[in-house]
C-alpha cells in the first residue's frame, strides 16, 4: 500500500505522461502534415529557427515530459 503523498506523486506523474504523449503525436502529426505539404512551417518559424525545428522541438518536449511521468510512476509505485 502505498501512502498519501506518493498517490499525489503518480497522478502528477500520470499527468506528465498524459501530456507528453499528445505533445508527441501532435509534433509528430505536425512534422508528417508540413513535409506532406498540408501546413506551412513559415507559420511556425520564430526569428532564425525554420519551422521544422520548432515543430520537431514540440515532439522533442513532449518525448521528455513522457519519460519524466513515466520514470516518476515507476519509481513512486516500487
Amino acid at each position: 500500500m502505498t501512502n498519501p503523498s506518493s498517490k499525489i506523486f503518480i497522478r502528477i506523474s500520470q499527468f506528465c505522461f498524459f501530456v507528453g504523449n499528445l505533445l508527441t503525436v501532435l509534433g509528430c502529426l505536425g512534422v508528417i502534415l508540413g513535409l506532406a505539404g498540408f501546413y506551412d512551417f513559415d507559420v511556425v518559424s520564430y526569428g532564425l529557427s525554420s519551422g521544422v525545428r520548432m515543430v520537431g522541438s514540440v515532439a522533442i518536449a513532449g518525448c521528455l515530459l513522457s519519460a519524466i511521468g513515466y520514470g516518476m510512476s515507476d519509481f513512486f509505485i516500487n
